[in-house]
């Protein structure tokens, strides 16, 4: 799919963007541009990889213009560039809109006229009856790649989305959180011990927006199922890896935050389709016809649930252990910690 072809990831130099831009660096593809406005992250990677492959783009997705300088001769996009931190998002709202919703417009807009063949925007568990800011912005971002898709031919340009859950070990996640209060003698500060979460490696991540691309139609949205843990018994996990006693403090829940998330709404099950280990949400293709809004219902939404970190499958803390050991970053700091 990717042979000879030119690959843009807008928000490239983050976590996702690194690993999405590892993921097909040893292929047979042509070109990867990381766009993005952190240049010192950029230069980062340049000297890092020192290939010749990747091509750097200093830009702002809220800023049209300079998404149209490194949009020519595109044939794909990752477009991972957002603002995700919960607590940011809720002080200052209309950045996240700025960067989320009208950013991801410019992206597409610029990506139409450039007749670039696909492009896959990531949404967030947040989207998914949010109640902060940046699950709010999420959910909008959504809804504009949806609309925009019906906008333009497919066999043009195809236009479609994946949403996913917590990634393990991301910047500003809790993993990295728990594991510098357990290195520091700290107590580990839990918000709910029986708070749920799905929980997601970056590879398993990178790997639904490879579905993605190869299964999605136009204005889909594709969620891959995911186990989840409690909060609680994922704290305990990590003090039984470290072979540490620290205290669990529960602080109580923070300002914007779910008991639990959700990754397909009820109304979204009743109309998605199961591949297996994904799912699979077909855009809505009414029109502004209204009259079908009000005579045309499905009496299925009565009794269908929605797929969330409460009902999904529940890991214990056996195998919780067994996935925080499949993350490079935990083993890494379990090997500096039993050296020290």
């Amino acid at each position: 799919m990717f042979k000879n072809g030119t690959l843009l990831i807008t928000g490239g130099t983050g976590s996702f963007g690194n690993a999405v831009m590892r993921r097909f660096l040893d292929i047979d593809i042509k070109e990867i541009r990381i766009f993005s406005r952190d240049e010192k992250k950029q230069d980062e990677m340049r000297k890092h990889y020192k290939n010749d492959k990747l091509k750097f783009y200093i830009g702002d997705v809220r800023d049209l213009a300079s998404v149209k300088n490194a949009m020519h001769g595109v044939d794909y996009i990752f477009h991972a560039a957002a603002l995700k931190q919960v607590p940011s998002c809720e002080f200052f709202p209309l950045e996240a809109v700025k960067t989320n919703v009208l950013g991801t417009e410019n992206v597409l807009t610029a990506a139409i006229e450039n007749a670039v063949k696909k492009v896959i925007c990531l949404s967030t568990d947040k989207a998914a009856y949010p109640i902060n800011a940046m699950g709010i912005s999420k959910a909008m971002m959504e809804k504009v790649f949806v609309a925009k898709s019906k906008t333009v031919d497919p066999q043009r340009t195809l236009i479609c989305g994946t949403r996913y859950g917590n990634v393990m070990a991301s910047r500003g996640s809790v993993i990295p959180l728990f594991i510098d209060q357990i290195k520091n003698g700290l107590p580990l500060t839990v918000t709910d011990p029986n708070m749920t979460r799905f929980l997601m490696s970056l590879e398993e991540a990178v790997e639904l927006v490879v579905f993605a691309f190869q299964n999605a139609e136009a204005g889909d949205i594709m969620v891959q199922k995911a186990p989840a843990s409690t909060v609680g018994d994922l704290a305990i996990a990590l003090t039984e890896l470290f072979n540490v006693d620290n205290e669990v403090k529960i602080i109580g829940t923070r300002h914007g935050e779910k008991l639990y998330e959700t990754l397909l709404t009820k109304e979204e099950h009743v109309v998605s389709e199961d591949l297996g280990g994904f799912y699979r949400v077909p855009a809505d293709k009414r029109d502004l016809n209204y009259d079908k809004y009000f005579i045309e219902g499905n009496q299925s939404l009565s009794y269908e649930s929605e797929y969330n970190s409460h009902n999904t499958k529940r890991l214990n803390i056996e195998q919780i252990k067994d996935k925080l050991l499949l993350l490079d970053y935990v083993r890494e700091e379990l090997k500096g910690w039993n050296k020290a």
